[in-house]
């Protein structure tokens, strides 16, 4: 099956390998919200936008037989590589649903958590989609959201200019697209539209240098993205291969500090 390039990265075998990744990355993280937001043995929770399911899995097996998780992806190819990796770890819970979280219902209703990550960010609705998401949510129940509130932190010391503007330009064909990378920055005031009272709100930012396996999460997506976009016509060839070396050079330096992206980890109540 050939990759869904309406999906701003595409669903290509490399991305669902990019995207195993950055869930290692980031699965400390995850775990530590979902217990703080109550997900346990026995909840039913959707996780909406679920990609090729990196989380569904994982959150499969903290609920447990008891409960249940409803993963929502619009992408065939995620949705079948899902299906293939539960299959193989004999995980037999996850209920899957091919739906677009703009335009089709959530097929779910009264559950006890919803699990949102970088999704909002790239549709076209954002605000509707969190409203549909609230309303499948039984009161008392939590969304818990991972969403970018400032993509310019992200930046190296020494200060390297053709990554900088490697982020520059990607925020700028981002909002393009129709997508917002600062997303969050509209979700905390709209949360009480939606139905939703705000339990936390912990902004997450990583400081690392090369050596350090955070590290792994930019560098499997900024030389190939700026490959991607050069592809398009976005920027030229030689723009990309100069991005390419510069951060070839930030990862051969072991005093390179990088900041990444703000992330800001929001667990809300329905009410």
């Amino acid at each position: 099956m050939t990759q869904d390039r309406s999906y701003y990265l595409g669903t290509h075998d490399d991305e669902i390998r990019r995207l195993g990744l950055q869930h290692r990355v980031w699965r400390p993280q995850v775990l530590d919200a979902w217990r703080r937001a109550g997900v346990t043995t026995g909840s039913t929770v959707i996780d909406a936008g679920a990609g090729p399911g990196y989380a569904s899995l994982d959150l499969a097996e903290i609920v447990e037989e008891t409960g249940k998780v409803i993963a929502l992806e619009r992408s065939e190819r995620f949705v079948d590589a899902l299906a293939a990796a539960a299959a193989t770890s004999g995980i037999a819970n996850i209920e899957t649903h091919s739906v677009d979280l703009v335009t089709d219902p959530v097929p779910a209703a009264d559950v006890d958590a919803v699990w949102i990550r970088w999704v909002l960010a790239f549709v076209s609705d954002p605000i509707g989609v969190l409203e549909k998401l609230s309303g499948s949510i039984r009161r008392g129940g939590v969304i818990i959201i991972h969403e970018y509130m400032d993509w310019a932190t992200m930046n190296w010391t020494p200060r390297r200019e053709a990554l900088t503007d490697f982020v520059d330009v990607t925020i700028r064909e981002w909002r393009a697209s129709g997508g917002e990378p600062d997303i969050a920055v509209q979700l905390l005031p709209m949360l009480p539209k939606a139905g939703l009272r705000l339990k936390e709100a912990k902004p997450i930012i990583h400081a690392v240098r090369p050596d350090n396996y955070v590290w792994r999460w930019p560098a499997t997506f900024i030389p190939n993205h700026a490959r991607d976009l050069a592809k398009s016509g976005v920027v030229t060839e030689a723009w990309a291969d100069t991005v390419a070396q510069a951060f070839k050079a930030a990862e051969a330096d072991p005093d390179t500090i990088m900041t990444t992206p703000l992330v800001m980890e929001i667990i809300a109540e329905r009410i």
